[in-house]
């Protein structure tokens, strides 16, 4: 059923088209992103990022039911052909999920960085956002590298260049790479492990991950 959110004192950012990113077997969504190149004449070249995730805390509250068990719980649990979440499913996978084309209650930060990647300041914010379309990792690497412009490789370019400048960022401080493969496991249909295949290491991992 479809929840309707008060703006309240909630910045709107509906219109800014936010999108996530995730595995194909993903179940939930838990942040967005968005760039574009900086518009003040100061920053060349520069780029404007927002990002934003669930804000959970608007519908577990401290102490109540929702908290106690979720404190039980600690974590979400991870199986390969299943998830036993932290938090009813219908928050975890309904009201809490960025799911596209539905309002959702989240919290933000407008981050804006030179051409080389250095953060210059940033932004909280409290706001209400409407994912504008949920993608794939494998989709949007092919996007990105296909020549031909769509509407999806627009959003997408401005994300790329944004990495760009953080990854050139992350290279001039030297930080630790740990090139590790994560893998899929496969299971029959007795619940039996049938194979482990490692996944494919893309840069719109790396995007997402920067």
């Amino acid at each position: 059923h479809v929840v309707v959110l008060p703006l309240g004192d909630r910045v709107d950012v509906r219109k800014v088209p936010l999108v996530t990113i995730d595995g194909r077997d993903s179940r939930d969504f838990d942040d967005a992103i968005w760039a574009e190149p900086d518009t003040d004449p100061k920053n060349p070249g520069g780029w404007h990022l927002m990002i934003a995730i669930a804000d959970v805390s608007y519908y577990v509250r401290p102490g109540t039911p929702l908290d106690k068990d979720a404190y039980e719980r600690g974590t979400s649990t991870y199986f390969p052909d299943r998830v036993i979440p932290m938090l009813p499913e219908a928050l975890s996978n309904g009201v809490c999920s960025l799911n596209p084309d539905e309002d959702r209650a989240v919290m933000g930060v407008n981050i804006w960085i030179d051409k080389d990647g250095n953060k210059l300041r940033h932004q909280f914010f409290r706001g209400l956002m409407n994912s504008h379309a949920r993608l794939v990792y494998e989709d949007v690497q092919r996007i990105y590298e296909t020549p031909e412009p769509t509407p999806v490789k627009g959003l997408l370019m401005p994300l790329y260049g944004a990495y760009e400048a953080l990854k050139k960022q992350r290279e001039t401080r030297g930080t630790l790479e740990i090139e590790v493969a994560e893998h899929y496991v496969h299971l029959d249909e007795q619940g039996m492990v049938k194979a482990i295949i490692p996944r494919d290491r893309l840069d719109s991992h790396r995007l997402i991950e920067e």
